[in-house]
This record gives structure tokens, C-alpha cells and sequence, in this order.
């Protein structure tokens, strides 16, 4: 520790408390070249052991903590900024009547400490360090502007960690005070953190339009934008076959840009319902964050079960029926496992079609789905036999009336003493 520091901080114990804040501040200003790079982050701490441990006012430890945390930014040092910041924090976080006094000056170094995380790319530590920041203290108004601005960081801090439950937590405070926002940097980032809990939650539809609608904001770069935009199409390809996903496909397919992004073969080919190859799904895969590649409760990925639904899907184009063992063949699927994917797919109206189980053959039907559960055409299929069903049996009633009333006119003895009335 420097000698001269510590003969300054001696000789503050005998001045008033004017002297000892006129002298805080100059063993603050002049630190820099009292101590060494090795000694300096030592002899911060010093100064903070000093004033906590001296009976200083709030107002005279209010206005040296300003100073300090002012020249401690100076370092441009993350390092520094998270010993010397954390240290003062868990300082200041002792029970004492003036903690609670020192909420704005936590405040800062708090976000100062995240800062440096953020630095060091620990974004989990960073996450921590803000939600430790008083929003809702009595003792300390805090904008809904400020709100905002802690929040939206830590919502991006937890998303570098993959950890969206945590995001979503702080994003649901966003949704309620987005509204009251004006600046259109927080607002895109609000977007784009929603789009991103979207995606890693595998609501894949809902994350394509966020996505797309951001690709078209003009406050980021042209390769944001497309970045954003590739990534739209990404969360398309990913989603449940069916109306919903081929109407957002086509609004992507649609969209000039894709043309010229990797992403536009596949997507055209999934548009045009063509079958997919292998590689071409291989190489799509590699341009996919992990959790897009992760492993659902079937024990398929989300990449292969989206492909198998997809090609499907094509199948249904190309055939009017196939049986069981042939559909699983062209779906790299066993024939049982091929008929448990159709038959999820026109229960919840994604494909139109029957299933005959005792000859194993599926049977397409022409049309579109309607996306609604239950109207997959099979059961609206087996409607058509039954009503077909009633109308013969219905038709072979009324020739029997009739029968019946020609022999009542031709031979009513023979009716009266033979049918009974």
C-alpha cells in the first residue's frame, strides 16, 4: 500500500467533516500516481475499508462514493471494476442505517460490475449483478426509462446463456411497460429478445414473424437485417408442417432477400413441397444453433422431425395412396412409425387423408387442410360413408314401403292375414 495514501488517511481522522471530504476527494483524484498497477485495485479497497469504518454522514459518504466510482471507471479495467465494485457492494450490502441511504451509489457500482462480465463475456454472472440493482425501493425513483434499460440487459445476458426461462421472467416485466417507451433502441431490443425466447422455446411460427417483421426495421444494418431474415426462414423450416408454417413460408419465399441468402434452396424446395434430400438437410443443419438441433421426447430432433413432416407432406402431392412400409421407405422411418406420423398429422389437420389399418395403405386427399384438429378430411371422410350409408339404407326402406302398399292394393286379403300393420 502506497505510504503516502496511508498518512493521508491518518491525518483524516482530526478534520472536520468539510476537511475530510475536501480530503477523500484529493486522495481520490491523486491515486493514480500514489500507487502502482500492482498495489492500485489494494489501495482502492483501503479507501473504502476508511471511510466505512470512520464515523462519516450519509451526505460526506454520498459524495465520496460519486467521486470514487468515477475514478474507478477511469481504469478502463474489468477486471478492477469487479474486485474493487464487487468488494464496495458486498460493503455497502452490511446492515447498517445508511445502507439503505446508499441505494443509488450500489446502483451504479452494481451495473459497473455487470459491465465488466459483459466484458469478460460471463454473461450469467452479468445477468446476477443487475438483477441485484433496487428497481422498486421506496428510498430510490427509478425511471420507467432506467427499467427498462436494466431489464432489457439482463433478458439479453440470460439468452447468451441459453437460459430462456429466466429471460421470459424479466421479459413479462418488459411487456408491461413497453408500451410507455418511446426510444427505438430498447424497443428493437425488446423485439428481438422476445423473437429469441420464441426460438428457444420451439415456438418456431410465432419466432418466423417476429424475426421477419425486425428484418425489415431500418434503425440496423443491411446485414443485420438479413442476418435477422435468415434467421426467420430457419424458425419457418423448423416448424410443424401444416397451413400455418406453408403461409409463412410463402411470405419468406416471397420476400426479394431470400434469393440471395444459403438458406433460399431449402426454403424454396419446402415452399414448392419437394421432397427434401439427406444432404441438403445435413448441410442446412450446420448453420443451426444448438438448441434447434436438440432432441425432442420421441427421441428425434427437431431438424428431423420437421424434414419427415415436410417430406410427408410432399409425399401427399406425389401419391394418391401408398402403403405403410413404401412411406416409411421414402421417410427413413419404419412402416409403423410412418403410419403414427400420419395419422398425428390429419388428426390435427395438417394433412388430409385416411389410413386403412388392415391393408396398411394411406389414401391422400386433394385439398388443402384446414390446420383446425380434427379436420384432417378423416373423419369428414368418414362422415361421407356414413350419410352414403344412411341414404341406401334409407332408400331400401322406401322400396320396401312401397312393396308394401302395391300388395295392400292388389291383394289386401293377403296383406291383412300376412303383415302385420
Amino acid at each position: 500500500m502506497s505510504s503516502k495514501l496511508e498518512q493521508e488517511l491518518v491525518r483524516i481522522e482530526d478534520l472536520s467533516e468539510a476537511e475530510q471530504a475536501a480530503t477523500y476527494q484529493s486522495i481520490i483524484s491523486n491515486i493514480k500516481s500514489w500507487s502502482s498497477p500492482t498495489t492500485i485495485a489494494a489501495d482502492l479497497i483501503r479507501i473504502i475499508n476508511h471511510l466505512f469504518g470512520s464515523p462519516c454522514g450519509v451526505v460526506l459518504t454520498r459524495s465520496v462514493l460519486a467521486d470514487f466510482i468515477a475514478t474507478l471507471k477511469s481504469f478502463d479495467n474489468s477486471d478492477m471494476w469487479i474486485e474493487v465494485g464487487q468488494y464496495v457492494v458486498d460493503s455497502m450490502g452490511t446492515p447498517s442505517p445508511m445502507a439503505s441511504s446508499l441505494l443509488e451509489q450500489s446502483s451504479a457500482l452494481r451495473e459497473l460490475v455487470a459491465t465488466a462480465h459483459e466484458q469478460n463475456e460471463d454473461f450469467l454472472e452479468a445477468a446476477k449483478a443487475l438483477t441485484e440493482i433496487p428497481l422498486d425501493s421506496s428510498q430510490r425513483r427509478v425511471s420507467d426509462t432506467e427499467k427498462v434499460a436494466i431489464w432489457v440487459r439482463i433478458v439479453r445476458n440470460y439468452l447468451e446463456v441459453d437460459d430462456s426461462t429466466a429471460a421470459e421472467t424479466y421479459l413479462n416485466k418488459l411487456k408491461n411497460v413497453m408500451h410507455l417507451i418511446d426510444n427505438p433502441e430498447q424497443i428493437l431490443h425488446f423485439k428481438l429478445s422476445a423473437a429469441r425466447i420464441q426460438d428457444s422455446k420451439r415456438q418456431f411460427l410465432a419466432a418466423a414473424h417476429s424475426y421477419h417483421d425486425i428484418s425489415f426495421t431500418p434503425a440496423i444494418a443491411e446485414e443485420e437485417r438479413l442476418h435477422t431474415l435468415g434467421m426467420a426462414i430457419k424458425c419457418a423450416i423448423l416448424a410443424p408442417a401444416g397451413p400455418p408454417r406453408s403461409r409463412v413460408l410463402g411470405r419468406l419465399y416471397k420476400d426479394e432477400r431470400s434469393a440471395g441468402l444459403e438458406e433460399y434452396g431449402i426454403l424454396e424446395k419446402m415452399f414448392l413441397d419437394r421432397l427434401l434430400a439427406p444432404a441438403e438437410v445435413d448441410k442446412f443443419a450446420q448453420g443451426l444453433a444448438p438448441h434447434q438441433l436438440a432432441t425432442t421426447s420421441d427421441g428425434s430432433t427437431v431438424l428431423a422431425k420437421a424434414v419427415v413432416e415436410h417430406n410427408l407432406l410432399g409425399a401427399s402431392r406425389l401419391y394418391s395412396n401408398i402403403g405403410f412400409d413404401a412411406l416409411g421407405l421414402l421417410l427413413g422411418l419404419d412402416g409403423d412409425k410412418a403410419e403414427d406420423t400420419t395419422a398425428k398429422m390429419i388428426e390435427q389437420g395438417r394433412l388430409t387423408g385416411s389410413i386403412d389399418q388392415i391393408d396398411r395403405i394411406i389414401y391422400f386427399e386433394s385439398g388443402e387442410p384446414t390446420g383446425e384438429k380434427g379436420s384432417g378430411r378423416a373423419e369428414v371422410l368418414a362422415g361421407k360413408e356414413m350419410r352414403r350409408w344412411d341414404s341406401n339404407v334409407q332408400a331400401v326402406a322406401e322400396e320396401v314401403e312401397q312393396l308394401a302398399d302395391a300388395l295392400q292394393s292388389e291383394f289386401p286379403e293377403f296383406v291383412a292375414t300376412r303383415i302385420a300393420v
